[in-house]
């Protein structure tokens, strides 16, 4: 399995541990307050960006329109809303999940053990994308506990959503309306600990279906039931009336006669038969409606972030991305006077996190050194990179915030 981007700890576990490896932690610690103000303002235009396109189909908007916008208009902003989305999901160190992984995942035996029906045609764009992917294993009992069968999966810590519904012309040619949303609507969502075989969950227009063997439990115990029923409830009515209707077709030559007790006893027999068909009707209703309530308890805990909330997460996660992946390349590079290539700096980051953390990540070296780089940080000769003294980096961003104000 491929190694995560993602550095599985909060921004100031970070500034700590490498403030541990310098001579002036405390100096540093300041200088990481004045970098993670920065990035943090860098990032705000990108967050105004997705309000502002997002806003004229935000499902959950409280605000008045004070124009309509054109279906053209609407699908400008849907497509820089996309670009933009999936820009912060990368710099959060997000992966967007494949079209074969999507399917593999549909056809993966679920833990949930509930089969789900998805309407695929009524999405315009559906994309997926997972953050922390680990092997689990998960005990799965059946025949009332008496059988257990460990189950291994994919794991993901986190997993985004992307989906935009099709037009109002489609849903008006199928005679249906999307639950919940308006066609033509786009809705994004954040959940947690999502296995890979239960992504399906995630769609919105899921719908619960029985399982094979749920059928084939609750056909079983009808036609048993029911055979019993029409044999001690309703047998001999069943022969009398067999025999009587023999006699008017012809088929027999003795008159058969049924009096007022006969009738009596096929009609209380055809109620109970009547309450037996409920019954298990009843019976198949209630399973189904136990399999949705397991379905929204499960999403309830699994749920983290919707519509707009959600990237304003993922923005506030995406900065803390930058900043560690900043701070960790500065301090290597700080702790080696001579300058290290792209690919040694990659190398002591990768290998501190292993040996000292017991933690195997892929660090994004190209995006740390840019973004030294721009924020002038550091120095490049021959493709080796060395970072400025502490104190020079410190007035250097001290420069950098007070010409952001002068020109705000």
């Amino acid at each position: 399995m491929p190694y995560d981007r993602f550095i599985p700890f909060t921004k100031y576990d970070v500034i700590n541990l490498c403030a541990q490896l310098l001579p002036e932690p405390e100096s540093f610690k300041q200088f990481s307050h004045l970098l993670s103000s920065l990035i943090h303002h860098q990032y705000y235009t990108h967050l105004e960006s997705l309000k502002y396109h997002y806003a004229p189909f935000d499902p959950n908007s409280d605000t008045r329109k004070i124009k309509q916008l054109t279906t053209e208009q609407k699908a400008a902003h849907q497509s820089e809303f996309a670009k933009g989305f999936a820009q912060i999901l990368n710099a959060a160190n997000y992966e967007k999940i494949t079209q074969d992984d999507l399917q593999d995942a549909l056809n993966e035996e679920s833990l949930f053990k509930v089969r789900l029906a998805v309407e695929f045609d009524d999405f315009a764009e559906v994309v997926f994308y997972r953050r922390g992917e680990s092997q689990k294993t998960e005990v799965l009992t059946s025949w009332w506990g008496m059988r257990k069968k460990p189950l291994q999966f994919t794991n993901y810590d986190r997993v985004a959503v992307f989906i935009r519904f099709k037009d109002a012309d489609y849903f008006a040619a199928k005679n249906k309306q999307p639950l919940g949303y308006e066609p033509n609507s786009t809705i994004v969502k954040l959940f947690q600990n999502v296995p890979k075989a239960d992504l399906e969950m995630l769609f919105p227009n899921s719908e619960v279906k029985m399982r094979p063997i749920d059928k084939a439990v609750i056909a079983s115990s009808a036609l048993v039931g029911g055979a019993v029923v029409l044999v001690t409830k309703l047998g001999a009515s069943i022969v009398l009336l067999a025999a009587l209707f023999s006699f008017w077709l012809g088929w027999r030559s003795e008159e058969v006669h049924m009096g007022q007790q006969h009738f009596i006893t096929f009609a209380i027999g055809m109620g109970v038969f009547g309450g037996f068909i409920f019954k298990e009707w009843s019976k198949f209703k209630n399973r189904k409606i136990r399999f949705m309530k397991a379905l929204s308890d499960n999403l309830y805990f699994k749920n983290l972030d919707n519509n707009a909330g959600v990237f304003h997460t993922l923005v506030d996660s995406a900065q803390e991305e930058d900043v560690k992946e900043a701070l960790l390349a500065y301090t290597f590079l700080l702790n080696s006077p001579k300058g290290l290539s792209p690919t040694q700096l990659d190398e002591k980051i990768e290998t501190w996190f292993a040996q000292q953390h017991n933690c195997l990540l892929d660090f994004e070296i190209n995006d740390a050194l840019q973004k030294l780089t721009k924020m002038q940080l550091v120095n490049k000769q021959n493709e080796i990179f060395t970072a400025i003294p502490l104190h020079q980096a410190k007035a250097s961003l001290d420069k950098q915030w007070d010409d952001l104000f002068k020109f705000s």
